[in-house]
């Protein structure tokens, strides 16, 4: 039922205790369309892959913003964060729907108005008739999702993973991932990890953060790893090394005097690239669209030395 990305029987559906249950959208309303699925319809699809009972308990997921007229979705784009500069792109490309893994409306908003940037956007989607999905951490949780596309670098001398806090009702799935070695003799070398980890990123060429301390050249036999910002996931974990995307400079003086290497990638380099993949997966589950895209001006705030290379060329 999942496509998944290591070809494993642990990873199916069939592996949990339990069938997903899909919460009904009575609130929805349904439009039919000879060729393009209703909101309701792709909203049910999205929650077959991912149901939101998979989040945290504090996310905000789901459906967050929805229009008032009800039409036919025919055009998805994709994007790690709704910015004013992706919300001009969807408009420009005629998409009805965009599913926005970190969701723009986190902290509730008091106001809708102009002089705010979220609640420009809210204000212009209402407008337009374009509705916003918000999967963030139940991408996370799930199998196939964004924890485990972010260790599929990781060679076969390590087992497929296992979730490092299990959701309560389905513990296949759950907050990060915990890698071990199959033997003794298995697994990668610290440089080979950070290597792999940076073609599989897609940032060959920049240097990424680390704070080392093991040898480059020993082999790794435990590796927990979480998308995004995941100290608190990471917290006390037992491994070698960790990888995640951001951690405050006391969780990784922590990590290191517990004998823990921290690698860090930046937020959303640990997420970014996963929304190729979401393509492929969705495009299986949601027949009728016409065009389903990845936003081409969704980019990480933060250049690595831009500023130093443009003022020493």
């Amino acid at each position: 039922m999942w496509t998944l990305f290591r070809s494993t029987p642990k990873f199916a559906l069939s592996g949990c205790k339990k069938q997903f249950s899909i919460i009904p959208p009575v609130q929805l309303r349904r439009m039919y369309s000879h060729q393009h699925p209703s909101l309701a319809d792709v909203v049910e699809r999205l929650q077959n892959f991912a149901p939101e009972k998979l989040a945290e308990p504090w996310d905000n997921v789901g459906l967050i913003i929805e229009p008032a007229t009800p039409i036919p979705i025919s055009r998805i784009l994709l994007t790690i964060d709704l910015t004013e500069n992706v919300f001009e792109e969807a408009v420009n490309t005629k998409s009805n729907l965009v599913i926005s893994y970190h969701p723009p409306i986190f902290e509730g908003l008091k106001k809708i108005t102009q002089d705010n940037w979220k609640g420009r956007i809210v204000a212009k989607c209402l407008e337009k008739g374009i509705a916003v999905y918000s999967p963030h951490t139940a991408w996370d949780s799930v199998r196939g999702g964004v924890n485990d596309w972010f260790g599929s670098f990781l060679s076969n001398g390590y087992d497929e993973g296992k979730p490092i806090i299990p959701n309560a009702e389905f513990p296949h799935c759950g907050a990060g991932r915990l890698y071990e070695s199959r033997t003794p003799d298995s697994g990668m070398t610290l440089e080979q990890i950070i290597m792999e980890l940076k073609e599989h990123i897609i940032i060959p060429d920049e240097h990424i953060p680390a704070a080392l301390v093991h040898p480059l050249n020993q082999k790794i036999k435990s590796i927990a790893l979480c998308a995004g910002s995941g100290a608190s996931v990471l917290k006390n974990q037992k491994a070698e090394v960790y990888i995640t995307g951001e951690m405050s400079h006391h969780a990784i003086l922590d990590a290191n005097h517990s004998g823990t290497s921290v690698i860090l990638t930046h937020h959303t380099n640990s997420e970014r690239n996963f929304l190729h993949d979401a393509v492929k997966i969705l495009s299986d589950r949601l027949m009728g669209i016409s065009v389903m895209s990845t936003a081409s001006t969704d980019h990480d705030p933060l250049k690595l030395d831009s500023f130093y290379t443009e003022h020493t060329e």
